[in-house]
């Protein structure tokens, strides 16, 4: 919610706790920063760039980036809450959120909203689940009160796998996956934040209503968005030749091809009535979230 300067906009408590927020230029964040101001939660906005950050009632913002030890302490100062979110994919993901959580630690934060990943383990199929994992077990070791939102894949980038005949391919065979919109989980994170000591030490696995296979979903999206989506089957030498193409760098070519053995490993297809219990609505399907957009 813009900063409209409407009288029915709630003004923040002086009293309550203060959040920050990161992300908040991106999907996730930003609904959620935008739910909280029109809750009238005090929030500080962390960002890379402040001139990006959205204007919001009552919203303090801070310029810090994962990895920056001295930029995170300082825009963390005075923050009760915390809510972080995953940093892009990079060779050095895992280093940033050890950085981050040390630099929350250190700056005083007492409790950290984190956005893991339905399959965090240190085993993982998924291989940058186990970054999650590490940074779960990093969040658990620094004395802060944790919870964990360990979220499925995102419904929203399905049609982003398929390539430009609309053919999904992977080696994810007749797997299935429990995937999630991320508006819904903005919902659950701004529903957290805004009682966060009702949620100390939980863990929510935040998933769509249904999992589906790969073949569903591509004749599912076809109908819904009007195009053709198809899924083909792809052994892992395949998977890994069919995207030499892009020539990605080893850690970011098995990120690419275990997402898809994630699926046939079945550690993503648990459903969950996470969403529901913690927003009061339904999570969103492909049908429900691509129509909504007017696809």
């Amino acid at each position: 919610m813009t900063d409209t300067g409407a009288s029915s906009v709630p003004r923040p408590s002086s009293s309550g706790p203060l959040v920050g927020v990161t992300g908040s230029t991106g999907a996730v964040g930003g609904r959620v920063a935008a739910a909280l101001a029109e809750a009238g939660v005090r929030q500080r906005l962390v960002v890379r760039d402040a001139s990006r950050a959205p204007r919001l009632e009552g919203a303090e913002v801070a310029e810090a980036t994962y990895g920056d030890h001295e930029a995170s302490v300082a825009a963390l100062r005075g923050v009760d809450v915390l809510f972080m979110v995953s940093a892009a994919e990079a060779p050095d993901r895992r280093a940033q959120h050890l950085d981050f959580v040390a630099a929350a630690a250190e700056a005083g934060v007492g409790h950290v909203v984190y956005t893991s990943f339905q399959g965090a383990a240190p085993d993982a199929v998924f291989t940058l689940a186990r970054d999650h994992w590490a940074t779960e077990e990093a969040l658990r070791a620094s004395g802060m009160q944790v919870t964990l939102l360990r979220d499925s894949f995102y419904l929203d980038v399905l049609p982003e796998f398929a390539d430009e005949q609309g053919v999904l391919r992977g080696p994810a065979g007749s797997g299935r996956v429990a995937a999630v919109a991320r508006a819904d989980v903005a919902d659950v994170v701004a529903a957290v934040l805004q009682q966060p000591s009702a949620h100390v030490g939980a863990i929510y696995e935040l998933t769509g209503s249904e999992a589906v296979t790969l073949a569903e979903a591509a004749a599912r999206l076809s109908v819904v968005l009007g195009r053709p989506f198809s899924f083909v089957d792809e052994t892992l030498d395949e998977a890994y030749a069919s995207r030499e193409r892009w020539q990605p760098e080893p850690w970011q070519a098995d990120a690419w091809v275990s997402t898809y053995t994630s699926l046939a490993s079945g550690e993503v297809s648990r459903v969950t009535t996470a969403v529901r219990d913690l927003t009061g609505h339904d999570p969103l399907t492909i049908e429900t979230l691509f129509g909504l957009r007017g696809a």
